[in-house]
């Protein structure tokens, strides 16, 4: 290699070292996104998306507007939604809801778009936050439009068990939390 292939190499070097500090710098000027909790917190959650929630009822907020078709649970890729008919006299009667009480509504009969005969609501609507990738599309399928996304930026848990939730509860948690407080009664004077 002759001397001026070796200054003409090391040119080339010098030169895409000046034009990758350029654009480090370019980096280092612009404001940081990412926000370090606990030090700061996220003003602008309007795009966030957290796990999915179920939506109450206008009439009554502590029921689900989910319908128990099962359609979220046959298009969720990740296989994180488990919904089940309701335990008691919500479903049929006799025999054919003994076999059906507590019953999954399965997630291998894709091509199935009859819900279980007698359903009209979830006695059981599971949620595994650790398998979701919050892909949408079982907010998107949803007939009655019972599930959304939440605004809940500051989920947090220790163990996988800690992200496996019971949606149902979860909205009558919600729903008690949301009702305003019963006036206190006025004591006699």
């Amino acid at each position: 290699m002759t001397l001026t292939e070796l200054l003409a190499e090391a040119a080339t070097g010098i030169k895409s070292l000046f034009v990758g500090l350029g654009i480090t710098g370019q980096a280092l000027t612009k404001p940081n996104v990412t926000v370090l909790y606990p030090m700061g917190e996220v003003k602008n959650l309007d795009s966030y998306r957290g796990h999915v929630e179920l939506v109450g009822k206008e009439d009554d907020p502590g029921s689900p507007r989910c319908v128990a078709c099962g359609a979220c649970v046959r298009a969720c890729p990740s296989n994180c939604l488990s919904v089940a008919c309701p335990v008691g006299d919500a479903g049929p009667k006799g025999r054919e809801a003994e076999e059906m009480v507590g019953e999954l509504i399965p997630r291998i009969e894709m091509m199935a778009p009859a819900p279980q005969k007698g359903c009209k609501f979830p006695g059981v609507f599971t949620y595994d936050y650790s398998l979701c990738s919050l892909c949408g599309q079982c907010v998107r399928i949803c007939p009655v439009a019972s599930l959304r996304f939440s605004r809940h930026a500051y989920f947090i848990g220790t163990r996988r068990e800690d992200f496996r939730l019971d949606l149902l509860t979860r909205l009558r948690k919600q729903a008690l939390e949301a009702s305003p407080e019963p006036a206190a009664a006025k004591e006699p004077a």
